[in-house]
């Protein structure tokens, strides 16, 4: 069996196949780990091209790692020569999915839902190919049909082929009505009705056959095949992935800070580097092959060369030059490194004001007034005493002298030295170094 070029960008396959595929999108997602479950038949269905989508919720106006998986398996769905589509739940994000969740969303507007939608697309824009292709990703809005029909035809079209009886017994629904403080309303119970919809109005615009997604829809996935199959009279099948946690249990994408956001006034490329090269020596492979399209003997050699040289971390920064490049462009990762090079190298050339207050948000810091640096400046002695850098101006005094305090990387020279003004960046940060890692950021006021 032909592999496919692994070689070649996010999203650039070759010509549509009426012939078997170049490789199993299936067996693509097993070597990786990316394939929790399938429907019976699965295999057979996509020995040819078809279409098939995943859904994303516009909560919010960025996606963020969590999502990456997703994206992710249309990434091989279009490499396999399959149409993907990315589905914008602009009607069914008003609502909110129950699955995997212990209490209700807040509710979006109309507006809002619109503006995130948009977003979204402009995301996922660096990993799918819209265009160019013969198997071109498409981007749906449910709010297209969902927000056109109404209640009667809806329940009289839709609803009549649902059972509340089998509704009760999907495994998201059973965990919140079990919940006796939360509960689950009328809105959250019906979404697996609208999310159904979606698949059998797709299959019918799009001739869509497939529908992805991470093992907690499952069930939402099985109700819309079986209404495909009373609507249409099609066969439907359902891939879905495993839930991504890291080596000690915790959900994926979550930091003490919260979410780690795609787009990157949320959270920065230095930021998102950070994320991905901290990732954990017993993660590393396994992120490899989820989140990169590095091959297997690329990802196996990585393994090993971290095996004989863990300290020099070689699997954790090719994952994240890899999804950092990717999501933030070429220019976005050449930051992130040099921020990395000025937080654990010292180095600060080329970093502007904005990146300092990044790299060196969770460092000791203290204000001075701005007119303490103009004209000649303050002395470094009184500096380091005044931030508390040094406990005292004779520690001080004794820190310059042994040659180890430094003033934006460039190591002060005697105790004489003057600060001035002009040595702040952009005006407003100083950032002083005691020894090769103890770190103050000084803002001026």
């Amino acid at each position: 069996m032909i592999r496919p070029t692994a070689g070649l960008p996010y999203g650039i396959v070759g010509p549509l196949l009426a012939t078997p595929l170049p490789m199993s999108v299936l067996d693509e997602l097993t070597w990786r780990g990316l394939l929790q479950d399938a429907t019976e038949g699965a295999a057979d269905h996509l020995a040819e091209p078809r279409a098939g989508y995943i859904g994303f919720d516009p909560t919010a106006a960025s996606l963020h790692v969590g999502h990456l998986l997703a994206i992710m398996g249309l990434v091989h769905l279009q490499r396999a020569g399959h149409h993907p589509i990315a589905l914008v739940g602009g009607a069914t994000g008003l609502i909110g999915d129950p699955s995997g969740k212990s209490a209700e969303r807040n509710l979006l507007t109309p507006d809002t839902a619109r503006e995130n939608a948009e977003a979204i697309r402009a995301q996922l824009e660096p990993f799918l190919d819209f265009e160019t292709t013969a198997n071109p990703a498409r981007m749906r809005n449910n709010l297209d049909w969902l927000g056109r029909i109404s209640l009667i035809d809806f329940l009289r079209d839709v609803g009549k082929h649902f059972s509340v009886n089998a509704m009760l017994r999907k495994e998201s629904v059973k965990r919140r009505i079990e919940d006796e403080e939360s509960g689950i309303s009328f809105t959250e119970f019906s979404y697996q009705l609208l999310q159904a919809y979606d698949f059998a109005r797709l299959c019918e615009d799009d001739d869509c056959t497939l529908q992805l997604g991470g093992s907690d829809q499952w069930g939402n996935i099985t109700a819309g095949i079986d209404l495909v199959r009373r609507l249409h009279g099609r066969d439907a099948h359902g891939v879905v992935f495993p839930l991504v946690t890291n080596s000690a249990g915790r959900k994926f994408g979550k930091t003490e800070e919260g979410a780690v956001w795609l787009d990157p006034d949320w959270t920065s490329p230095f930021r998102f580097y950070q994320f991905w090269i901290n990732t954990t020596d017993e993660d590393a492979g396994r992120y490899l092959r989820y989140f990169t399209l590095l091959d297997r003997a690329e990802i196996e050699g990585l393994e090993a060369e971290h095996a004989e040289e863990p300290w020099k971390r070689a699997a954790q920064k090719r994952l994240a030059d890899d999804v950092t490049g990717r999501v933030h462009g070429q220019d976005g990762l050449a930051r992130a490194r040099r921020a990395t090079d000025a937080l654990f190298g010292g180095d600060l050339d080329g970093l502007g004001a904005e990146e300092i207050a990044d790299v060196f948000s969770d460092v000791p810091s203290s204000d001075v007034p701005k007119s303490a640096l103009e004209g000649e400046g303050i002395g470094i002695v009184d500096l380091l005493a005044d931030t508390g850098v040094a406990s005292s101006k004779g520690e001080a005094r004794r820190a310059v002298e042994g040659g180890g305090i430094y003033v934006n990387a460039v190591r002060v020279e005697g105790v004489d030295e003057q600060v001035g003004l002009e040595r702040a960046i952009e005006g407003r940060f100083l950032v002083l170094r005691k020894g090769k890692k103890s770190y103050h950021l000084v803002r001026v006021a």
